[in-house]
């Protein structure tokens, strides 16, 4: 029966009935626990995206790949980041993906997208949350204000001492940019202030307590410096 399932995966497109594929679901699901069988699955997606199946079809195998795929599948996902029509979905897989194999492969296909699938990618490394992205985010906050914007997002997802110092090192173009980098940097200060380095956060909040910032900047840094003092509003 999974045969089959992966023959009508082949064929299968938008509007077609999805009972034909049900046996890959429920083999995903009784493969809990079972690494052979997660294998043999991922395998055979990965078979499906190298294929010539339709936009659909591959849009299914990268939603079950982010179930049970593994390093091995990241190569062939990983070829379909350049492409406009299969960027979103390798990146929906590439994101639930534990393995640092998949992160690696978001960095290092930057540089190789053009601007609208390059923020998709970055967007990704943000969900992914993992400090080692912070080398490959903080150049792009000095690109076009989208990207800009973008980075600085990513940045403040992960939320890193390291990311608070890339965010500082370079003031973005444009009024959105800018905006994402300030919001990026307050959460930097309140997840180090949490992880009790209240010095780094101090100084992150002090930066924007100034007459220059906004009201409601000024606000949530005169909060972040009195938890940072040990105080409650």
């Amino acid at each position: 029966m999974l045969d089959q399932a992966f023959a009508a995966l082949q064929a299968y497109d938008w509007g077609a009935d999805l009972t034909a594929l049900q046996p890959i679901d429920d083999a995903i699901a009784n493969a809990h626990g079972d690494a052979a069988a997660r294998a043999d699955l991922e395998t055979r997606l990965v078979a499906a995206l190298q294929g010539n199946s339709s936009r659909a079809a591959k849009d299914f195998a990268c939603r079950k790949l982010a179930i049970v795929g593994t390093a091995a599948g990241v190569p062939t996902l990983s070829a379909l980041l350049p492409d406009a029509e299969t960027s979103h979905m390798a990146r929906y897989a590439l994101e639930r993906i534990p393995a640092e194999e998949s992160a690696q492969a978001l960095r290092d296909a930057l540089p190789k997208l053009d601007a609208a699938l390059q923020i998709g990618a970055i967007g990704s490394l943000g969900v992914r949350g993992e400090a080692a992205s912070v080398d490959a985010l903080y150049p792009l906050l000095g690109s076009t204000e989208a990207v800009a914007r973008a980075a600085a997002i990513a940045l403040g997802d992960i939320r890193t001492a390291d990311a608070a110092i890339a965010l500082a090192s370079t003031k973005p173009v444009g009024a959105a940019a800018q905006l994402a980098a300030t919001d990026a940097s307050l959460a930097c200060a309140e997840a180090l202030l949490a992880g009790g380095k209240s010095v780094e956060a101090l100084a992150i909040y002090k930066k924007f307590n100034g007459d220059d910032q906004p009201k409601h900047v000024r606000l949530a840094a005169t909060r972040g410096m009195l938890a940072c003092a040990g105080k409650t509003q």
